[in-house]
């Protein structure tokens, strides 16, 4: 029994190397392969002018290398479809923590904002808990955290609902939530800062970084590149590329419109 217990160790020892190799061989040393949903405006977009599409110009550039897109919405079997596939080798933009790739280190922190017309009283309001939001209608995407803000302050009963996962190419509940504001449909929108922000900022609109509000679920989240489980030293490449190169990757991001804070979410990120 005990022969056969170290046979087994001894065989997963031959294995892995291979099996890691095998990860590792999916990279491609000859392109920046980038997958990226294909109508995901201002972030990505096949026109390339969303941020992340800049984002990942900047680092084939810097890397010497031609980028190269595979394009697939980001709804349910993204991942499996680009990353899992071995059809290009980064998302340029995940949450911390998802379960589906491996996470690169963070190289932005951004928050949900409130929207509002420039004209109006509510464009001074920087929290989900002012009383003078009372009794006003508010545009929310569904199941996202700032509508649990919203029912925890007695709000939700006259927000206005917009979907949350559907295929861009067809749908647009954030360009359809900034309509109905503009038209007068709703008094406020609030939408994740790296939409709302540049959107807001081509419309003339108002964005308020929510960073006041207390309690779960938070507002706030930390964005990596995801790359296939495994690939350990595809991470700590794209670790360094990032660190050697956040000042202009916060440059690309501040001048999208993309509302950049400290890494608690309790203050905008301070510039250097």
């Amino acid at each position: 029994m005990h022969g056969m217990i170290r046979l087994a160790a001894l065989a997963l020892l031959l294995v892995a190397p291979a099996a890691n190799a095998q990860v590792a061989d999916l990279v491609s040393q000859s392109a920046f392969r980038v997958c990226a949903d294909p109508a995901n405006s201002p972030a990505s977009s096949r026109d390339g002018t969303g941020f992340e599409n800049r984002i990942a110009e900047y680092l084939a550039e810097v890397q010497g290398l031609p980028l190269e897109h595979t394009w697939f919405p980001m709804v349910t079997g993204f991942v499996r479809n680009t990353l899992q596939a071995g059809r290009c080798d980064v998302v340029i933009g995940y949450a911390q923590g998802h379960e589906l790739v491996l996470n690169t280190n963070h190289y932005y922190t951004s928050t949900h904002v409130l929207i509002s017309r420039p004209d109006d009283p509510l464009a001074s309001v920087d929290r989900l808990s002012d009383p003078a939001l009372a009794g006003h209608r508010i545009g929310v995407v569904a199941g996202t955290p700032p509508a649990s803000h919203l029912a925890r302050h007695g709000l939700i009963g006259r927000a206005k609902g917009y979907d949350l996962v559907v295929d861009r190419r067809v749908e647009d509940p954030a360009g359809d939530m900034l309509d109905d504001l503009e038209a007068g449909e709703i008094d406020l929108a609030i939408l994740w800062g790296p939409i709302g922000g540049p959107l807001a900022q081509e419309r003339g609109l108002v964005a308020t970084p929510l960073l006041q509000d207390e309690g779960a679920p938070r507002l706030f989240y930390r964005i990596t590149m995801g790359v296939r489980a495994g690939e350990i030293v595809w991470k700590n490449q794209l670790n360094s590329l990032i660190r050697r190169n956040q000042a202009e990757i916060d440059r690309i991001l501040l001048e999208a419109g993309v509302p950049l804070v400290d890494d608690y979410g309790t203050a905008l990120k301070v510039i250097n």
